[in-house]
C-alpha cells in the first residue's frame, strides 16, 4: 500500500459537472482529490481486505441474532422498546439487506482493523461505485497509471445483481432522502440507477414529502402507495420521529430493513468483541458503563466483562477512543490516551448518546493524511473499496475521497 503522487486531469472540473458531481468541492476545499491515489497489490486487496470484510458482514449477522433475543442488549444499543418487537419481526422475516460500508484502519502489512460499520446510510457511494471507475479509465488511457492497473470495484455490478435477486422484474421502488443534500442524492440516485439497470421501476420523493394515507400506508409526493422504501434517514432517528409510529402496519419494505438499526449502531463493537474475543480484524470494545470505572485507578468493571477487560486492560488504558453509539462523520468522538483527552471532534451533535470504549489503533500516515478504507458491502460480501483521508486522526466531514489502483 502506497500513496502515489499523480497528475490530475486537465477536465477534471468538466468531468465532475458532466456527472453532476457538485459536491467534488466542499467547504473551500477538494472533497474529490486525485492528485494522488493509493495503490494496492492484489494481495492485499484478496486477503487483507475483501475476504475479512466478507467474514466480518457474516460476524455481524451472528450478532445480530444474539442482540435481538436479549432486551437488555438491545437497551444498551438505545433501541426504544417500544420498537423491540419492531428489530426482532425484521430479522426473524429475513427482511433483506442491499449494502453497507465498514470503515478499516489499515497500513498495507497489519491486519486490517474494524473502526466501525456503517450498514444502515452510508454514504459516498457514488464516489466509490461510478466517478473513481471512470479515473481509473481515464488515467490508463492518458498512460498515467501502469498498463494493466485494475481497482478493486464491483460495487455497481454487484448491486444490479442484488436487485435482480431479491426483486421481481418491474417491482416499482421508491427513494428518498433530506431534500437540498447533493452527497445524498448522489448516494440515492447511485441506488436508483442500479435499480433501473436490473429492471425495477425506480422513482424519488424528499423525505419531507412522504404522507400517510387513510389506511395508515406510506405515499409519495403523488400520493401513490409506498411498498418499498429505500431511505437515506437513520433507524434511530425514524424509531424516535413521527415516522417511528407508522411503520408497523404500512406495508412497506425498508431498504434498509429494520434490524439493521442494531448492525449500524457502535455498540455492535462490544458485542461482537464479546463473541469473538481476539478476532485478528477486531479492536477490543466494551460498553463505557460497564468499564468507565475500571479506567480510573482502583476501579473495577461490571461484573460481566471483568474477564475479559482484564485481558486488555493494558491496552486500553494506553489508548482508547470513546465513541458515542450513534454518531456520524466523527462527530462526539474522543481518543484518550493515558488517562488525558489528546484530540476530540468539535462537532458535538451526539453528545447525548450512550457511549462505547473501543481500543485506539492510529492509522497510518501518508504525506501528512491518515487514510481510512471503506470496504462496501453488498449483499452479503465485500464488492469494493473507497478511500477516504484527514489531517485528523478522527476522520470527520472534511475528510477528501481519494482514488485507488491496484498494480504490482
Amino acid at each position: 500500500m502506497r500513496k502515489i503522487t499523480l497528475p490530475e486531469r486537465p477536465d477534471l472540473a468538466a468531468k465532475a459537472e458532466d456527472a453532476g458531481f457538485t459536491f467534488a468541492h466542499m467547504h473551500g476545499e477538494p472533497y474529490w482529490d486525485e492528485t494522488s491515489a493509493y495503490q494496492f497489490t492484489l494481495e492485499q486487496i484478496e486477503n487483507d481486505l475483501e475476504d475479512p470484510a466478507t467474514e466480518l458482514h457474516a460476524m455481524t449477522r451472528q450478532a445480530v441474532d444474539r442482540i435481538v433475543g436479549d432486551k437488555a442488549l438491545m437497551a444498551k444499543l438505545g433501541i426504544p422498546p417500544a420498537h423491540f418487537d419492531l428489530i426482532a419481526d425484521s430479522w426473524a422475516r429475513n427482511e433483506p439487506e442491499v449494502y453497507g460500508r465498514m470503515d478499516l484502519a489499515y497500513d498495507g502489512t497489519g491486519p486490517a482493523k474494524l473502526l466501525e460499520y456503517n450498514a444502515d446510510t452510508p454514504t459516498s457511494l457514488y464516489e466509490s461505485a461510478a466517478f473513481q471507475w471512470q479515473w481509473l479509465e481515464d488515467q490508463l488511457a492518458a498512460g498515467v497509471l501502469p498498463e494493466g492497473s485494475d481497482q478493486f470495484n464491483g460495487i455497481h455490478e454487484a448491486l444490479i445483481e442484488r436487485f435482480r435477486e431479491l426483486f421481481e422484474p418491474n417491482t416499482d421502488i421508491h427513494f428518498t432522502a433530506m431534500p437540498d443534500t447533493p452527497e445524498d442524492y448522489a448516494t440515492v440516485e447511485s441506488m436508483a440507477w442500479a435499480a433501473r439497470e436490473a429492471g425495477m421501476g425506480a422513482h424519488y420523493t424528499d423525505l419531507d414529502k412522504i404522507a400517510i394515507s387513510k389506511n395508515k400506508q406510506f405515499l409519495d409526493d403523488q400520493d401513490r402507495v409506498i411498498g418499498t422504501l429505500f431511505k437515506l434517514y437513520p433507524w434511530e432517528d425514524m424509531l424516535a420521529d413521527d415516522f417511528g409510529k407508522h411503520i408497523k402496519g404500512a406495508g412497506c419494505l425498508f431498504i434498509e430493513p429494520a434490524w439493521k438499526a442494531v448492525v449500524s449502531n457502535k455498540g455492535l463493537l462490544p458485542v461482537l468483541w464479546q463473541m469473538f474475543e481476539g478476532h485478528p480484524n477486531l479492536l477490543p470494545a466494551f460498553f463505557a458503563d460497564d468499564v468507565a470505572d475500571a479506567l480510573v485507578a482502583g476501579g473495577q468493571t461490571a461484573p460481566e466483562v471483568a474477564d475479559a477487560f482484564g485481558r486488555v486492560a493494558d491496552q486500553i488504558r494506553a489508548a482508547h477512543v470513546v465513541k458515542p453509539i450513534f454518531s456520524r462523520e466523527g462527530a462526539s468522538i474522543s481518543i484518550v490516551e493515558g488517562g488525558d483527552v489528546t484530540e476530540t471532534s468539535p462537532n458535538t451533535d451526539y453528545d447525548r448518546h450512550p457511549r462505547i470504549v473501543q481500543a485506539y489503533h492510529p492509522l497510518p500516515e501518508f504525506d501528512g493524511f491518515r487514510p481510512v478504507v471503506g470496504a462496501w458491502i453488498v449483499g452479503h460480501a465485500c464488492a469494493g473499496i473507497g478511500m477516504r483521508e484527514d489531517r485528523s486522526r478522527i476522520t470527520q466531514d472534511l475528510s477528501r475521497f481519494k482514488p485507488h489502483f491496484i498494480a504490482e
